[in-house]
């Protein structure tokens, strides 16, 4: 048989077409190491595997970062973890592992306003990422706007088949603008097309007692909260505004009841839960309340 001849420009070319970048960039560079430390075809056939699967797992994170939206700043290097209930520093490594994903668990973060619910979430996003799944991180107005421009034009199932390439949603500030009737309907429609398939994570101020706000009626919200509650892990945020400490830290005078943007702080008037109250007073009979990691 005679040795075939080709030339490295052909090699690369032909590299190339095989969607094989990471071969077309290294092959003369490891060819050369192969030949000085005596491999043989195998181990550097091998060694050019390797390099290519690294790359390409590296681009893929960087293609679906870009795709996720997620806060670039808000992520696990940044988050002020001491700040963290301590429950909830036991349970973010597991959480960033993923495996709440591939049981198509939902996780649900509440806290009054300032407690880093966004950051945190965002964070275990960016983890997530990295783990191999796609992710899209929203405020729950801007998808629920999405849904309903759909739902107008009568593209609404397509638009929901889209959604469900990601693994993970993230609703941020559930609640924070209250929705009509109509937006509320394609919220709800959205989570039951989630429902045992793939998961959602959402950030709220309002327990669920106060989710009646949101869903408008009670049948609809007991049905929300049930779907949610079924499988999920929960988590409550509690202790100091981050905004506040911050402004507290530069010596701005922050009014009693509000941090320096507004946002209600325990103990202050109209402060969220109410007396006595806690995120967990509206979970159905026979789950368990807020603070308890796997309600199912």
């Amino acid at each position: 048989m005679s040795v075939p001849t080709i030339t490295p420009a052909a090699l690369t070319l032909l590299l190339r077409q095989l969607k094989l970048p990471s071969f077309a960039a290294y092959a003369q560079e490891v060819a050369e190491t192969a030949e000085q430390q005596g491999w043989n075809f195998t181990a550097y056939l091998g060694h050019l595997c390797e390099q290519e699967l690294t790359d390409r797992k590296t681009r893929r994170i960087a293609r679906n970062l870009r795709l996720s939206d997620l806060p670039a700043d808000k992520t696990l290097a940044t988050l002020k973890t001491a700040l963290l209930p301590v429950k909830i520093r036991r349970q973010l490594p597991t959480l960033c592992e993923g495996g709440f994903v591939e049981r198509a668990e939902n996780l649900l973060t509440f806290g009054l306003p300032g407690r880093g619910k966004t950051h945190l979430c965002a964070a275990i996003g960016h983890e997530l990422v990295h783990q191999g799944y796609m992710v899209l991180f929203t405020p729950t107005f801007r998808l629920v706007q999405r849904l309903l421009v759909a739902k107008q034009a009568l593209q609404l199932e397509p638009c929901l088949r889209r959604l469900d390439r990601f693994d993970v949603v993230v609703l941020d500030d559930l609640g924070y603008v209250q929705q009509d009737r109509e937006e509320m309907e394609v919220l709800f429609t959205f989570l039951s097309e989630r429902y045992e398939r793939r998961s959602v994570v959402i950030t709220s101020n309002l327990v669920f007692s106060q989710w009646d706000r949101i869903f408008k009626d009670a049948l609809t919200t007991a049905a929300a909260i049930d779907r949610l509650v079924h499988h999920a892990t929960i988590l409550e945020l509690t202790g100091d505004s981050y905004r506040t400490t911050a402004a507290k830290d530069r010596n701005i005078k922050v009014p009693d009841g509000t941090d320096h943007h507004g946002a209600l702080r325990e103990g202050g008037p109209g402060a969220v839960p109410a007396p006595g109250k806690s995120p967990g007073d509206c979970v159905p009979e026979d789950k368990e309340p807020i603070g308890n990691s796997n309600c199912r």
